[in-house]
């Protein structure tokens, strides 16, 4: 079969899968219609934004769905219609067993992790967290249980030590199309294999681990832990959604605080953990080790800025960070 004959049905939502969509329009590959979330209002006049995915469909001249329910008879109708053979999925929600079984060839998943590893909706920031120093992308075939289907094809990446989730993402990004274009055409000539998950961990002596979504309290920075597992915790907030700590002294109002980059010192903490040291410019805090140098922060109604720019406002008299 030529690319040109083979028809997909592509189905995303943000950038990270945007670059893997013109990969494909780029390639020559027949992208029958784009899948993607409704168009909403965000920002405070509550504009109706259309998602990333969608701008690049409606500039390309690309067929747009836009179901509000993946069961919906209508949109299950409309893709049957479409008669695609293949089906990929990039950054979107749950399919129901309804769709995903669909076309003759299957629907594949490009997820960004090493799977078995961080199977769930936060893989990048999760790696990054535990101080992995390497991750990965990983195409898939859906089964019902979420990111646990048969293996197509993996590529590995490292994460330096001070690499931020910003970082590892725009990396895996662009690693993500290289394999969702391979992974189309080992489909279109015949030379796909699978290994099953269970399999892959077996062969890794490796467990299946979970990526959980973040929320708020997910990002506050714990300083009785050790400082690399600070620094690690900032950098898999950064540049979204950002860690943050509370900031109290005996005469202001205590205040929450983002905290967007960090330094281990290895200087031995003098203090209980949170305290924080004013060193000249620079801005320590005691963690359960070691000190760890703030970088960046951002106060509330302030913009982001570097922890020297904000210490010539500096007002506090005996500041910590709570835990």
């Amino acid at each position: 079969m030529e690319k040109k004959d083979l028809k997909i049905v592509f189905l995303g939502t943000p950038d990270f899968a945007v670059y893997s969509l013109d990969r494909i329009v780029s390639g020559g590959y027949n992208v029958a219609a784009v899948v993607t979330m409704p168009d909403k209002p965000a920002g405070r006049g509550k504009k109706i934004m259309q998602s990333p995915v969608k701008q690049y469909a409606v500039e390309h001249g690309l067929p747009v769905l836009q179901p509000e329910k993946l069961k919906d008879k209508e949109f299950v109708e409309q893709l049957r219609a479409i008669n695609a053979d293949l089906f990929i999925v990039i950054a979107f929600r749950m399919l129901p067993e309804i769709v995903w079984q669909m076309p003759r060839l299957g629907t594949f998943n490009l997820h960004a992790s090493l799977l078995p590893r961080y199977r769930g909706a936060a893989p990048i920031n999760w790696a990054v967290i535990n101080g992995d120093t390497e991750t990965g992308v990983t195409t898939f075939f859906l089964k019902h249980e979420i990111d646990t289907g048969d293996i197509i094809a993996r590529e590995k990446i490292e994460i330096g030590p001070d690499d931020n989730v910003g970082d590892v993402h725009d990396r895996l990004m662009v690693l993500g199309a290289d394999l969702t274009v391979a992974t189309i055409d080992s489909i279109l000539d015949g030379s796909l294999k699978t290994i099953s998950q269970e399999q892959m961990a077996a062969m890794e002596n490796t467990e299946p681990t979970p990526a959980p979504k973040i929320f708020h309290e997910t990002c506050r920075i714990d300083w009785a832990r050790p400082a690399r597992d600070v620094h690690n915790l900032v950098r898999g907030m950064s540049p979204y959604p950002g860690a943050w700590s509370i900031v109290a002294d005996g005469n202001n109002e205590p205040f929450s605080m983002k905290i967007y980059q960090t330094r281990p010192t290895g200087e031995p903490s003098a203090g209980i953990p949170g305290s924080i040291v004013i060193d000249g410019r620079r801005l320590l805090v005691n963690t359960a080790d070691t000190k760890i140098e703030i970088l960046t922060l951002q106060a509330p109604g302030k913009r982001r800025m570097t922890a020297d720019e904000y210490l010539r406002g500096w007002r506090y008299e005996s500041p910590r960070f709570t835990i």
